[in-house]
């Protein structure tokens, strides 16, 4: 889902927010932040329809309740709406601070003021001075304490905003290897194709398998095919740099996306990396023995102005196959 509102209309969602969750049994955790934001905007019209129902009569949401109405209205939609809301309030209780801290400052400035003029008419006793002046002083004392709180509620927004993010990392990550999964590398590819311009060079794509992977597993065992699998995906690793993308794409195949390497120089470096693959040696653990004659294969594609993105990804695609029927342990280029 895309957030048009201003940021005064999202503010007010927050604070809504900030209410609604106060009012239920789950703790104020990110993915409550977000189902909340979303009932409060009223944009999310199925989300609203399951909380109104479930919150009938008084009854509240416990911690199950909450994400299950995330996983259901809300992961599916959009991964960055957690962040869009922590970002949100962190943007608030900026404001908000910033506000508080130049009120302070305007205070202590006007009871500076008051103290001077205090010394300077003792002599008259001015009726009145000393309790406006206690005033004052009481109201230096409430600011600051205001100021806690806000730098405090500062503190804990920040916390939540770097959990949020750690979660969306997460989630774009593949847990076997540390790389993008497939969808961070859907992510990587559509912001790199929306920035595209007339530029011939790049952006190129890498697509590889390992070879006879099945024949690995079979002969060996899941846990070594495993380890055949984080080995492959830190070459890949080390071998990108800069903007350059590194993901896996399921099972055995992964995919490189090079936004600023054009065709030539995208085929030496998938050289590059079947000739570090094919001297690979791993070791099995607990057994004083050693696999070797790993190989992968490659297909190679630069992107062709107007063309999808699922078309650039399928001739990538197409050239792996061709190095696949062609023997394996190769690399093959989709040449216009």
């Amino acid at each position: 889902m895309k957030y048009t509102d201003s940021l005064e209309k999202s503010a007010e969602y927050l604070r809504q927010a900030v209410q609604f969750m106060a009012r239920q049994a789950a703790a104020l955790h990110p993915v409550s932040y977000t189902v909340w934001y979303e009932y409060a905007s009223g944009q999310n019209a199925s989300l609203k329809k399951d909380i109104d129902v479930l919150t009938a009569d008084g009854a509240v949401l416990d911690e199950k309740a909450t994400h299950d109405l995330f996983r259901k209205h809300i992961a599916e939609i959009d991964e960055a709406t957690a962040e869009r809301v922590a970002d949100g309030f962190q943007k608030i209780m900026a404001n908000v601070s910033k506000s508080t801290s130049r009120a302070q400052n305007d205070a202590e400035e006007f009871g500076n003021v008051l103290q001077h003029w205090t010394v300077d008419a003792a002599a008259s006793r001015v009726n009145g001075l000393d309790n406006l002046l206690g005033h004052t002083r009481a109201m230096l004392g409430s600011i600051g304490a205001l100021q806690s709180q806000l730098d405090e509620s500062k503190r804990e927004i920040e916390q939540l905003r770097s959990e949020v993010k750690k979660v969306r990392e997460e989630a774009l990550s593949d847990s076997l290897t540390g790389l993008p999964n497939r969808k961070g590398f859907d992510l990587a590819l559509a912001a790199c194709l929306e920035h595209y311009g007339d530029s011939t060079e790049g952006p190129s794509l890498l697509i590889t398998d390992i070879d006879y992977f099945k024949r690995v597993n079979d002969t060996y065992g899941h846990l070594l095919g495993d380890k055949v699998i984080r080995a492959i995906a830190m070459i890949l690793s080390d071998n990108t740099k800069g903007k350059d993308v590194a993901s896996r794409f399921g099972g055995e195949e992964f995919v490189v996306l090079l936004p600023d390497t054009p065709l030539e120089g995208a085929k030496q470096l998938a050289e590059k990396i079947r000739e570090t693959v094919q001297k690979l040696t791993i070791k099995r653990t607990g057994k004083n023995e050693t696999i070797t004659n790993i190989t992968v294969s490659f297909g190679v594609a630069s992107y062709r102005k107007g063309e999808s993105y699922s078309e650039f990804v399928d001739r990538a695609d197409k050239a792996l196959y061709k190095s696949k029927n062609l023997g394996r342990n190769r690399v093959s280029v989709a040449y216009d």
